[in-house]
């Protein structure tokens, strides 16, 4: 399996991807909001607030993901927001999300980025080191339906502590139908 973070070449590949994945585990509106979102995260991200892995096995696109920049007012730490993922439906079930989150989430570490957060299971995010927070420890963005998706991790060596401030997500983000 190869990685990559070359997303303007294979814009096109990443936003069919993610649309068909999401399609076909969550349906047809799913499939289309989370297409545009990939769409727009391409399209309108500022590349220092945007970084985007995919993976690759014998030359086809098999997984993606997205990490997008969160700014929270009074705290100077780095946090990126770990959304979408998408690992394609033939090749789910062979690890290649886990590999994909870990090989992201060090090239993080690398960056000296300081927390990762998503919005998803947690049963499947804590095997990569996911943790729980709550909205009032880490702000989210907007309102969320599910808040027992917010979970985070500590890319240093410092344990998770309170956030300060309101959080702001990229404008692609920035819709309450996302959360």
């Amino acid at each position: 399996m190869d990685f990559s973070t070359d997303y303007e070449t294979h814009a096109y590949a990443i936003t069919e991807l993610f649309t068909s994945t999401f399609l076909a585990s969550e349906g047809t509106e799913e499939g289309a909001l989370i297409g545009a979102l990939a769409r727009r995260l391409i399209a309108e991200t500022p590349p220092e607030d945007l970084r985007v892995v995919t993976a690759w096995a014998d030359g086809t696109l098999v997984g993606g993901i997205f990490f997008t920049r969160l700014t929270y007012t009074g705290d100077p730490r780095t946090v990126f927001l770990m959304a979408p993922v998408a690992v394609a439906t033939a090749h789910q079930g062979k690890g290649i999300g886990q590999r994909l989150i870990a090989h992201g989430l060090d090239a993080l570490r690398q960056e000296g980025v300081d927390i990762a957060v998503t919005y998803g299971d947690p049963a499947f995010y804590g095997r990569v080191g996911f943790k729980p927070v709550t909205d009032a420890d880490l702000p989210a963005p907007q309102p969320l339906h599910q808040p027992q998706g917010w979970i985070a991790q500590s890319l240093t060596d410092a344990p998770l502590t309170p956030m300060r401030g309101p959080a702001r997500c990229v404008a692609a983000f920035d819709d309450p139908a996302l959360w």
